[in-house]
């Protein structure tokens, strides 16, 4: 039986997809993949989104953003690039944002600056954020405790503990899990998946990384893949794909203001 997914984090914007866009949805739909949110990390990729999101209408939606890594990259005023863009039809959140402890590409101060840009943005336009966190978890809970509001938004790609997680449920964010919650050691990961409320759970592939088992290592990963990760966390939950595929779906609709 096909499931109905949805891969709530894709980087179909970038050079890995350059020539093979319309392949890679077409081998997604036959899945039943009905919906991919397309992730910028920067104001060109942002803007590539949108494109996208307006090729692929109903199917394919947009983030845009400026990735925590991109940030000291950016020019000064990319950042309006992406006030102007979150208006755009498709746009359905903003990001991905967030912090990252384990690169050093941009310092921390800069990091937490671009966050509360973002954060803002996402009170402006009421669309939720999308959080990068790399060795990041409890400063990113951190600064989120010091908003006066939270938005709404999504973990992307959840590596912490329950701790962690749970305070993130607690400030009313979601839980997206990608393929390393498959991985054969990610046995604490999977522990934290079958805790987290199952109407606050997504999955997610961050295309092109993270291929799940059984295809680990084999890139460029893409949303088809996602629905290896979405039977793991059945598998670990006890409940059948089909009914979490239809949770998750529901879950990212309502999320992404969706239809």
């Amino acid at each position: 039986m096909t499931l109905r997914l949805f891969d709530t984090h894709a980087h179909l914007n970038t050079d890995a997809f350059d020539d093979n866009v319309d392949d890679v949805v077409r081998r997604a739909r036959e899945v039943g993949v009905e919906a991919i949110m397309v992730i910028g990390i920067d104001a060109a990729t942002s803007r590539r989104a949108c494109e996208l999101a307006a090729q692929f209408p109903g199917v394919l939606y947009a983030a845009v953003g400026i990735q925590p890594n991109s940030a000291a990259e950016a020019a000064p005023d990319d950042f309006s690039v992406i006030e102007e863009l979150a208006g755009y039809p498709g746009v359905r959140a903003i990001g991905e944002t967030g912090l990252d402890c384990y690169w050093d590409d941009t310092p921390l101060e800069m990091q937490h600056d671009y966050f509360d840009r973002h954060i803002e943005l996402c009170r402006q336009t009421a669309l939720p954020m999308v959080i990068h966190m790399r060795e990041s978890g409890g400063l990113i809970v951190d600064q989120l405790r010091r908003q006066a509001a939270v938005p709404p938004g999504i973990m992307h790609s959840f590596t912490g503990d329950w701790e962690c997680a749970s305070a993130c449920l607690e400030l009313g964010l979601h839980i997206s899990f990608a393929g390393m919650v498959t991985f054969k050691k990610s046995n604490e990961l999977r522990e934290v998946a079958k805790q987290v409320p199952a109407d606050r759970l997504l999955v997610e592939t961050d295309s092109p990384y993270l291929s799940p088992e059984p295809l680990r290592g084999k890139r460029p990963n893409e949303p088809a893949r996602v629905e290896h990760t979405l039977r793991c966390l059945a598998e670990v939950r006890g409940v059948s794909p089909e009914s979490l595929a239809e949770i998750t779906t529901d879950n990212a609709r309502r999320l992404f203001q969706l239809p």
